[in-house]
Parts: C-alpha cells; sequence; structure tokens
C-alpha cells in the first residue's frame, strides 16, 4: 500500500498559523490592558481635579483684591472679577476650567500665537501643545503669570530632585536590603535594619538640619541651600536635598529588598545554583535580586511620582525653586489656580509613573501578559 508523501512544510504551516494567532491574541490583549490602565488614569485625574478645584475655590480670600492690590476701587475690582469670571458661581467656573483645559487655539507664530493672543482674556494663560491644542490652567492670582508657565519653569527642577533622590534612595536600599538578606541572625542584620528602622523614623525637616549641620555647618563641604549660579554650584546644592529624600525613602526600599530576597532564597532554582557551585553571595546577586526588581520598581515608580509632584517640606528647607515650595506659597497666598495646577501636575506625575511601570513590567514579563488576557 503506497502513501502520498507530505509536501514540504506543509506540517509547519498549520504550527506556523497557531503561533501567529496566539501572537496576535497577546497584542491584542496587551493592547486592551494598555487601555485601561489609561481609562483608569484619566478617572482618578478627573477626580483629583474635581477635588482639588473645590478645596481651592472654596477657601477664605479675595482672588481679585490679590490680583489688583488692597487699593484698588469698586470698579476696578469688579472689572477684575469679569474678566476672570470670579463673578460666576463656583460650578460656573469649574466648567469653564473643565472645558479650557484642553482646547482647540491659535497655533503659534504671527499675531495669531499664543503670546499675542495673551492679551485676548481668552488665551492670556494658554500654553500651546501638539496640534493646535492649548492647555489653560488659569492665571496666578499672587505670581500674575499663566500657571501652565510657572509649572514648565518648576517643573524640571523637581524631576531634576527626584531623579537624583531616587538614585540615593536605591543605592542605600539596595545596599542595607542585600546586607540583611546576606547576613541573616547576624549582627549585620541587626544594624543594616536598625539603619533602615532610623531612616524610617525621621522625617525629613529632621534629616534635612542634622545634614545641613555636618556638611554644611561643621565640615563645611556643601552650601546649605539654594539652587547655584553655576554648575558646580547647582551639583552642589542638590547633594543635601536628595540625600534629604533618599534616606527617607531607603528605608522601606531596604525591608521590600530583604523579604524578597529572604523569600527567594528558599526557592528551587537558588538551591540549584548552588549545587552546581555558585556561592551564596553570587546566588544572592546575580540570580536572586534580578527577580526581586520587580517589587522594587513599583516602589520606586511611586515614589518617583511623588517626589516629581514636589517635596514640598525638603524644597521649602533647601530653598529649592521647584513645584513643592511653590504649592507651599499656593496655599500660603490662597492662590487657587495655582493650587489646583500644582496638585494636579502631582497627580498626573504619580499616575503615568505607576502607568510606565505596568506598561514596562507587561512587556518584559510575559506571566503579566497571560494573566492579563
Amino acid at each position: 500500500m503506497s502513501t502520498t508523501p507530505a509536501r514540504p512544510g506543509s506540517a509547519s504551516r498549520p504550527r506556523a498559523s497557531r503561533m501567529g494567532a496566539g501572537r496576535a491574541s497577546a497584542v491584542r490583549a496587551a493592547l486592551a490592558h494598555v487601555l485601561r490602565r489609561l481609562a483608569w488614569a484619566a478617572i482618578l485625574i478627573a477626580g483629583v481635579t474635581v477635588v482639588s478645584f473645590g478645596i481651592a475655590y472654596l477657601l477664605p480670600g479675595d482672588a481679585a483684591r490679590m490680583l489688583v492690590g488692597p487699593q484698588a476701587s469698586a470698579a476696578d475690582l469688579d472689572r477684575v472679577r469679569t474678566i476672570y469670571g470670579l463673578d460666576r458661581p463656583v460650578p460656573v467656573q469649574f466648567a469653564r476650567f473643565v472645558r479650557r483645559l484642553v482646547h482647540l487655539g491659535p497655533a503659534r507664530g504671527g499675531d495669531a500665537g499664543v503670546a499675542g493672543a495673551r492679551g485676548d482674556p481668552e488665551h492670556r494663560s494658554c500654553a500651546e501643545a501638539p496640534l493646535g491644542l492649548h492647555v489653560d490652567l488659569g492665571y496666578s492670582f499672587h505670581y500674575r503669570k499663566p500657571v501652565v508657565d510657572l509649572l514648565e519653569a518648576k517643573a524640571p527642577r523637581s524631576v531634576e530632585l527626584a531623579l537624583a533622590a531616587l538614585l540615593v534612595q536605591l543605592v542605600l536600599g539596595l545596599a542595607l536590603g542585600i546586607v540583611a538578606a546576606a547576613r541573616r541572625g547576624t549582627a549585620w542584620e541587626d544594624a543594616a535594619l536598625g539603619a533602615a528602622l532610623l531612616g524610617a523614623s525621621a522625617p525629613t525637616f529632621v534629616i534635612g538640619p542634622a545634614l545641613q549641620y555636618v556638611l554644611a555647618y561643621k565640615l563645611r563641604l556643601l552650601p546649605y541651600d539654594g539652587y547655584g549660579a553655576t554648575a558646580g554650584e547647582h551639583l552642589s546644592s542638590l547633594v543635601l536635598p536628595a540625600l534629604t529624600l533618599g534616606i527617607f525613602g531607603s528605608a522601606l526600599c531596604a525591608r521590600i529588598v530583604r523579604e524578597e530576597l529572604r523569600a527567594l532564597l528558599r526557592q528551587d532554582f537558588i538551591r540549584t545554583a548552588r549545587a552546581k557551585g555558585a556561592s551564596r553571595l553570587r546566588a544572592l546577586v546575580v540570580h536572586a535580586l534580578r527577580n526581586a526588581l520587580l517589587p522594587l520598581a513599583t516602589l520606586a515608580a511611586l515614589d518617583f511620582g511623588a517626589m516629581a509632584g514636589g517635596a514640598m517640606v525638603t524644597e521649602k528647607l533647601f530653598r529649592w525653586p521647584g513645584v513643592g515650595s511653590m504649592a507651599v506659597e499656593a496655599l500660603q497666598n490662597r492662590d487657587g489656580p495655582l493650587i489646583v495646577g500644582t496638585v494636579l501636575f502631582a497627580a498626573s506625575a504619580i499616575v503615568l509613573a505607576t502607568v510606565a511601570l505596568d506598561l514596562a513590567a507587561l512587556a518584559l514579563d510575559p506571566r503579566l501578559r497571560s494573566r492579563s488576557r
């Protein structure tokens, strides 16, 4: 009995088609997960907008009086209230704020550009975004400038401080966590955990002055505060606030690393690595630490978002001109638009950091992709 030989490649085609369908299904699942995360981010930011606007505009104080000064006449006050919509009920003001938050406007350039259009009350506080969109967070009563301009000037400084502080936090946290896990049951573990507990117990307004006293006053190695006029002065001024935030945040980081490593050291793949001749330190750092990075990255993303949104106490203590110190001044001056703008920026920084982390984890870990289907 003769059989017809199969054509070359005929058996592999169904397998290839199944692999292609599996990839397409994974892509669709990942895309759906991304859309869900972005939708939740939008809902959270919307909720923050409502709460912050309500609190800022229900605070006592006359915003119009802050704009024109204590000697202004009643006619000037009425005119300012009409220009900025302060004579309308709070719900009407909120509806206008939401409508103006992102809207279409004149493109940059010529008399129709944003710079020229700011003579028009409708575009007084706008900043141009891509695709002909304008972003409008209102007009600061205290600084008498658009809130978007103030955030554009202050936000890079807060992000810079957040990156430096996060680097300090990760280095200290990893070092303490690895020592505590590697030297379990010894004085080294007690010392590492004691240092982490001390960092967690001392708030930033205690750590900061202590560092100022030792490093700036006694040793005269670093400036007390400020931003610095030159690049060298700026880097020197960055060290103390970064250390303050990094030491405070490293405590939780160290505890997470210690607990994750202790759990991973009991896993079978660590026993296999040790059986193949890997030392305890190599098994800890090379094999276990790599698998403990995801919870650590989650903590780092949350902390970075919070610090980038403005570390109020630290920025004020070290006179660091970032979003946090500006937010304190906005609260002191009852500057409603600036309060809303800084709160929105901080919330957006945290939400976007967590979404970015979630998407990165989804791309790097196949188990998460299968879970999201």
